[in-house]
């Protein structure tokens, strides 16, 4: 868990892969929780709710994100909510925009995933002071936010971290070097993955090359990886940390045109179809899968009951988080899985984010036969 956040409670309650909505704590830690904004007066289900989403290139926004939280909203209001959608496409002033526009359009409430964590502070607070109250989807984001879901972004490093001293194996020594291809700094969870990973890979293994990836582009990972294989040595780099699945695709290009025939073991996160067939023909060891569907569901829940009475919904058991500029935001927090060659079939096909003719097209048959995905 990051150092910021203080945990009040459980944060949900799981049976297997399912991660339930309802409440999960005793009926003193499930009261209702005031949002602390001034839009506190009850409304009905006719609700406007702002959603701007900070990017468009990682596949999850479009294909997860978007559509289940404009269903859920509109599950929650009988049909009669209003989503007003926005995306930045990873320009910051843009997004500072696009705060304005939605205190233009006066909607009841916003749901913010930052661009930039930082210079989104001043739109949260025009926002909180045009009485529309801000939830923090994703990213935490400064300012006087009412409220924050995510998943436990130190844990997200954890499980990168693990598991890649586990494809290591004996590798997995003092002397052996690795690269850390973090995501972006202008992405608080970039920071929360790094400081996971380094928990568990500071002692173990030497970290030769580290980079904070511009934008979390693919491109920029691939120009980093070219330029720590010239430094390092192709041959004695023994394994990768990528922070997400989109870099891993350009690191694992990378490695491939210096010209290895056995590729070290490159971490990944997000689950993204691509990276799951890289997991499925051994280029990438693993991903990070993290249940978009729970995440999403949860901040429409928190949105829309903030929108309509001011507080969250008893039903949503929280914690508190720090956002820099407000003390004891409540946030609920979503479990991550580590997904390998072994779990494909229990995490994205059982969650219906790909089918398995999605992942086993002609290409990747023969991989995923031989791995028994079929």
């Amino acid at each position: 868990m990051n150092t910021r956040m203080r945990r009040a409670a459980v944060a949900f309650c799981a049976t297997g892969m399912a991660v339930s909505l309802a409440a999960c704590g005793s009926a003193k830690e499930s009261g209702d929780k005031d949002s602390g904004d001034k839009a506190s007066s009850k409304k009905g289900d006719a609700i406007t709710v702002g959603l701007l989403l900070p990017e468009n290139q990682t596949a999850r926004y479009e294909k997860f994100d978007k559509p289940i939280i404009e269903k859920q909203i509109s599950t929650l209001t009988n049909g009669k909510g209003k989503v007003e959608y926005l995306n930045a496409k990873q320009d910051a002033t843009v997004q500072s925009q696009q705060i304005d526009t939605m205190i233009t359009k006066k909607v009841d409430v916003l749901i913010l995933d930052a661009v930039d964590y930082k210079a989104v502070a001043g739109g949260v607070k025009k926002a909180k002071d045009a009485g529309i109250p801000v939830v923090a989807y994703d990213r935490l984001a400064e300012g006087p936010i009412a409220a924050y879901t995510s998943f436990d972004n130190e844990e997200v490093g954890k499980t990168q971290g693990e598991a890649l001293l586990k494809a290591m194996g004996s590798k997995a020594t003092k002397s052996s070097k690795i690269v850390m291809m973090n995501g972006a700094i202008t992405d608080p969870n970039a920071a929360f993955f790094k400081k996971g990973a380094l928990s568990v890979l500071k002692d173990k293994v030497t970290v030769a090359k580290s980079y904070d990836t511009k934008e979390w582009k693919p491109e920029n990972a691939n120009q980093n990886m070219e330029g720590a294989i010239s430094a390092i040595g192709k041959d004695k780099i023994a394994g990768v940390y990528s922070a997400n699945d989109g870099m891993a695709g350009g690191i694992i290009t990378a490695l491939k045109a210096a010209g290895l025939s056995k590729l070290p073991p490159v971490t990944g996160q997000d689950a993204e179809l691509a990276g799951v067939q890289r997991i499925v023909t051994g280029d990438q060891y693993m991903s990070v899968f993290k249940s978009y569907p729970a995440e999403a569901e949860t901040v429409a829940k928190m949105a829309v009951s903030i929108a309509k009475t001011g507080k969250l919904d008893s039903s949503l058991e929280t914690s508190t988080v720090d956002s820099g500029t407000e003390k004891a935001v409540p946030s609920v927090i979503v479990p991550v899985v580590s997904l390998t060659q072994d779990n494909i079939k229990d995490t994205v096909i059982k969650e219906g984010y790909y089918t398995l003719g999605e992942i086993c097209t002609t290409k990747y048959k023969a991989a995923c036969d031989k791995i028994g995905l079929n």
